[in-house]
């Protein structure tokens, strides 16, 4: 028997990648189905080409929400907010796009509306008006939204040295939890807040040790992130019914099979190296989909 639309909690990596412009994986994004909303946690390059390889209708997006502004996480959005506008089998949003981020995500989209002036003052002749405004908040730690049966929670997690401000989602429906990360280093709040999920969507990177000693850019980069092995470390302590890696930031001769071994050392529960368009759904078991064409 086909599960009843409003029970539905599950998660879809859209884009498991980081910023290289790869066709494997695509930016950072992940789409969040609690009953019959939709939440899209970030929207980084290709996140409107893989909703529609899902056949989801842009302009069903609830809410858009970041984790933080670094370009990997955001060039998608003006395809949402815009190409979701637009009346099309995929678009025709009649009301104001949704979001919340940290601090400035109000601003960038002041700055992208007038960047995009001349296309908003033509299509608002044919389109409603309302469609292309934003209702955009800035956040901090706490709870984001909230109704009967749904809450989203907002915790600070540390993107190491980058001076910006970083936040990971929790989202509870249902009796059941998901939490994705955002970019972070090993984090103690993300711990604290993830306690008791039943999924944890986590980002990683990996480099082989000998490119790391070499490199001092190299090893910049990885000190913002999480190895596969503080990963296992975290996934322990939490103890969710199924762990996944997204975000997957590789070097050198470090592969994506490497990831699973490496945090292996400090974590031996369900774990799946995540892949652009996987879902998972989550009920009284965890079920892992892979995408077919």
């Amino acid at each position: 028997m086909a599960k009843d639309s409003r029970e539905l909690f599950r998660v879809t990596l859209l884009g498991t990648g980081a910023p290289p412009p790869v066709m494997h994986r695509f930016g950072p994004s992940t789409l969040v189905e609690a009953g019959e909303e939709k939440f899209l946690v970030d929207a980084g390059r290709g996140a409107l080409q893989r909703l529609h390889q899902l056949d989801i209708p842009f302009s069903q997006i609830t809410a858009l929400l970041l984790t933080h502004h670094h370009s990997d996480h955001v060039v998608g959005i003006p395809d949402l907010w815009l190409t979701g506008w637009i009346r099309r089998p995929w678009g025709m949003r009649q009301v104001p796009l949704r979001g919340w981020g940290p601090v400035g995500t109000r601003d960038m989209m002041s700055h992208l509306a007038k960047a995009y002036e001349v296309d908003i003052r033509v299509r608002s002749r044919i389109y409603s008006p309302e469609g292309v405004a934003t209702e955009v908040q800035d956040i901090g730690e706490g709870v984001i939204y909230e109704n009967d049966s749904l809450k989203i929670t907002a915790f600070e997690v540390y993107h190491g040295s980058e001076d910006l401000p970083a936040l990971g989602f929790r989202f509870d429906f249902g009796g059941r939890s998901a939490v994705i990360s955002g970019d972070t280093t090993f984090n103690e709040n993300l711990i604290r807040h993830s306690h008791g999920t039943d999924l944890i969507v986590h980002e990683v990177t990996g480099a082989p040790a000998e490119l790391l000693q070499s490199s001092e850019q190299l090893r910049r980069i990885t000190n913002n992130h999480t190895t596969p092995e503080q990963a296992g470390e975290v996934f322990a302590r939490v103890t969710p019914k199924l762990a996944v890696f997204t975000h997957i930031l590789l070097f050198g001769e470090f592969a994506a099979a490497d990831l699973i071994p490496a945090a292996r050392k400090t974590y031996s529960r369900a774990l799946e190296v995540g892949e652009d368009l996987m879902r998972i759904e989550i009920g009284e078991d965890i079920q892992v989909i892979r995408f077919a064409p």
